[in-house]
């Protein structure tokens, strides 16, 4: 049986766990070791790090949410309850109360618009009739 985790895409890894574990004994390839790439943990423990240059190239990925598990999966949750970036998604399913707050507020930005151009026209026509000083 699969997990929705394992279908999106998103390794069952935890960020929170790697990155801490990357910092600390990140030269021996212990990071590697956590997401399963065993090969690829020994080479750098071997390396010490490639000299602390694949440590670094790491570290680097794993802040941005690229670094992969052994399967080609994105370690991205920050902890083991986050469903990760995909229940973010700003264009994605949103639930029925996001989506009526979201349509009041077109309607306010809207209604704000036509006040703004009404007292745009206003104001040109108090400046016509020299009412205003002009600008």
């Amino acid at each position: 049986m699969t997990t929705p985790v394992e279908t999106s895409g998103i390794s069952d890894r935890v960020r929170g766990v790697a990155l801490p574990v990357a910092i600390l004994l990140g030269v021996f390839g212990a990071h590697r070791f956590y997401v399963g790439k065993t090969g690829t943990g020994l080479l750098m423990l071997g390396t010490i790090g490639g000299m602390g240059l694949w440590w670094l190239y790491d570290l680097i990925l794993i802040v941005a949410g690229e670094f992969r598990d052994a399967e080609g999966r994105r370690v991205v949750r920050w902890s083991a309850s986050d469903p990760g970036p995909e229940s973010r998604r700003w264009f994605g399913p949103q639930s029925g109360a996001t989506q009526e707050e979201l349509e009041a507020l077109r309607a306010d930005v809207a209604d704000l618009a036509e006040r703004v151009d009404f007292m745009e026209r206003l104001l040109t026509q108090a400046r016509e009739r020299g009412a205003l000083p002009p600008r």
